[in-house]
């Protein structure tokens, strides 16, 4: 499980970062500019993350072990609330 929520996490970080570097930064939805980017969020999850390839390498780190922490954290949950009682 943690290994699959991880490969999740890097694969829909590495789609952020590719959208990232093809959709420009600001766009004209009707009379409003909106940021379409991420790496501002991405940033504050992920300390020493920057738009570089050495912040991706952090940033995929991040995100796999954001993964780890949360099948941790979820797995024994499900499996203490999801037990069968006796009988």
């Amino acid at each position: 499980m943690g290994h699959a929520l991880s490969l999740f996490l890097v694969i829909t970080f590495t789609l952020c970062m590719l959208w990232g570097l093809t959709v420009p930064m600001h766009t004209m939805m009707g009379s409003t500019q909106v940021n379409m980017h991420m790496h501002e969020g991405w940033a504050a999850f992920m300390p020493g993350f920057h738009w570089s390839i050495a912040g991706y390498l952090i940033g995929l780190a991040w995100a796999y072990a954001y993964g780890w922490y949360t099948a941790l954290l979820f797995v024994p949950l499900y499996n203490f609330f999801n037990r069968k009682s006796p009988g």
